[in-house]
């Protein structure tokens, strides 16, 4: 039966003495699944060992359903067998010389069960993930895609309170990679397991989770909805590791409630939702995505004229460069041609909503 999980103020040093993973908090609620995503190095990967007892913790506790597992200052450590949690590892780490029904029957080896109810739970763990007709098959004759499949009915086939998921798609190619991901959530929700998933790929984070939480340098910036991480990140690393690539500095100049007013360079003036904590007269970064700016605009807010610096052709889409308050920003426009030649000039118009401003770093 799937349980909750809850981190408080998780903390693990190496020999470094820098923190790998620094005062983290957060809890999974039973049948969620929470994605950890951030660069590499961030502590992501060592939160997710830390909760599967292969990390030894420096500080904090871990709590799984109502057992806490991990409580460095008293001295408790339960190992990673008696934690009951099923892990899918980058690699596929199947046994080469057995069949997909005894590299997932395994785990129930010793756990008493009858022939009759081991086979029970194979057959509906291969069902799961779409591989009962390999059954009988040596798993070396499976594909990639496949091969991560039988790792993942294995790791559910016992019905694990919790299961960590460690980049379990980075090994594959490009095309089985996406059909899997796809196909993840929706197996991870019919067998309705809690779930921790580490990633460094934002569209991955924001497919599979019902909530993601951003690391950088072992800390936890920000953790939501998909949506609210997306529309509303938390600081500058959140807004640029997500996507955003455009970056205006600007004076803050007026504020009213949530949004104010920047002055950029060349007396543009331009409206944009702004972080708590800036006041007027702060110096901030705007962020802005890509695919956010809208050419050949209505709005009269945030709009502008701006000359189409260059534009590269990216097949369902064109990149523009485009100069604006003295400096180059990209724009995406949908469709399959180039509408705007190089040398043209365009008007533009950034909602404020998805301009986004923060303290200049």
């Amino acid at each position: 039966m799937s349980a909750n999980l809850e981190i408080s103020g998780l903390r693990k040093v190496f020999h470094t003495g820098k923190p790998a993973v620094d005062d983290v908090s957060f809890t999974v609620e039973a049948g969620e699944i929470v994605v950890l995503l951030g660069p590499s190095g961030c502590g992501k990967t060592t939160t997710l060992r830390c909760v599967a007892g292969l990390e030894h913790p420096t500080g904090g506790t871990i709590r799984i359903g109502d057992a806490l597992v991990s409580d460095p200052a008293h001295g408790l450590l339960v190992p990673p067998r008696a934690r009951n949690v099923g892990m899918v590892f980058q690699s596929y780490a199947v046994w080469p010389h057995m069949t997909v029904r005894q590299n997932v029957a395994y785990p129930l080896k010793h756990r008493g069960l009858s022939g009759a109810e081991a086979a029970r739970k194979v057959d509906g763990a291969l069902d799961l993930v779409d591989l009962a007709q390999y059954a009988e098959r040596p798993v070396v004759q499976l594909s990639g895609g496949q091969m991560q499949r039988v790792a993942l009915a294995r790791s559910m086939v016992y019905e694990p309170r919790l299961l960590l998921l460690d980049e379990p798609l980075s090994n594959l190619d490009a095309q089985l990679r996406l059909r899997l991901r796809d196909d993840l959530r929706r197996i991870i929700k019919a067998a309705g397991l809690t779930a921790l998933y580490v990633t460094h790929d934002q569209l991955e984070a924001v497919v599979l989770g019902d909530r993601i939480g951003v690391m950088q340098q072992g800390r936890l910036l920000q953790m939501a909805a998909p949506e609210e991480v997306y529309n509303r990140p938390a600081d500058l690393f959140v807004a640029s590791f997500t996507g955003a690539s455009n970056f205006l500095p600007g004076v803050l100049r007026t504020r009213q409630g949530e949004f104010g007013t920047i002055e950029l360079a060349g007396g543009h003036t331009m409206q944009a939702w702004c972080a708590a904590a800036l006041a007027p007269g702060t110096a901030v970064t705007l962020a802005i995505r890509p695919e956010n700016i809208r050419l050949e605009a209505a709005s009269a807010v945030n709009r502008f004229e701006a000359m189409v610096v260059s534009q590269r052709f990216q097949g369902v889409q064109t990149a523009y460069a485009l100069g604006l308050a003295g400096t180059t920003i990209e724009a995406l426009a949908t469709g399959t041609t180039m509408r705007h030649p190089a040398g043209t000039t365009v008007t533009l118009n950034i909602p404020p909503e998805v301009c986004w401003a923060y303290p200049a770093p």
